[in-house]
């Protein structure tokens, strides 16, 4: 056996980790130093000091101390990085829900204000004539058109409703918005919309006309309240 110190050899033989605690020589050749008084040669201790025999048990007991204190240390981060991703995925899931929500009761509030306005308008006469009761021309004055809506639109709602074809078209039914293509008396976009009312809708202002109250009636609840949303933002 190589001369060894009595306690480097004690550490080794009892333990391969508490060995490499007392002969730091394993990883980096440095020296330990003895905690209660000055290091000395006697209390040296340098891997080669150790038998042959035993020098490969405190080099893996070192290299398996080390692995162990890194998958320690990288099971706390992942641990720690899946606990915030989680509290992440809650609170965002959480907000999508309660979006989710808030879209569901507004249109559960829209389509209640919907039915009511159509109970309303319906209470009230509105539609009155119906725009395939009217003979059909080749041409239509202003006045003609506006004779029809008058038959068409309840009495309290008609001027509502004049107040927004006169801002829309100035109650001309072949209107054409260069720009953007709305058409018409109320300048749908796109123009094909008036079909819903009648397949007449570029030749009968009274088609036209049929659609743009349902449009007010079904969207607001009344052309008054069609006419306060375009006042107030000048489109409807």
């Amino acid at each position: 056996m190589s001369r060894i110190s009595v306690r480097g050899f004690a550490v080794a033989s009892a333990t391969a980790v508490t060995a490499v605690g007392s002969v730091v020589g394993v990883a980096s050749g440095s020296v330990a130093q003895n905690n209660d008084a000055e290091p000395t040669a006697a209390d040296t201790t340098l891997l080669a000091d150790i038998p042959a025999g035993q020098q490969a048990q405190v080099q893996t007991a070192s290299l398996t101390q080390q692995a162990d204190a890194q998958a320690i240390s990288a099971d706390a981060s992942a641990k720690k990085d899946a606990e915030e991703a989680a509290r992440k995925a809650a609170a965002e899931t959480a907000i999508a829900k309660k979006a989710e929500a808030e879209k569901a009761a507004q249109a559960a509030k829209d389509a209640k204000e919907r039915a009511e306005a159509k109970s309303a308008a319906a209470s009230r006469g509105t539609d009155v004539r119906d725009s395939s009761s009217f003979p059909v021309q080749s041409n239509y004055s202003v006045a003609q058109i506006q004779a029809m809506a008058r038959q068409m639109v309840a009495g309290d709602q008609f001027q509502c409703f004049s107040n927004i074809v006169d801002h829309e078209s100035s109650w001309n039914y072949h209107a054409v918005n260069a720009s953007s293509g709305a058409y018409g008396l109320f300048q749908a976009l796109p123009a094909g919309k008036y079909a819903s009312a009648g397949a007449d809708w570029q030749t009968n202002p009274a088609t036209q006309i049929k659609w743009g109250l349902n449009y007010m009636n079904e969207r607001y609840g009344s052309p008054c309240q069609a006419w306060s949303f375009w006042s107030a933002n000048h489109w409807y």
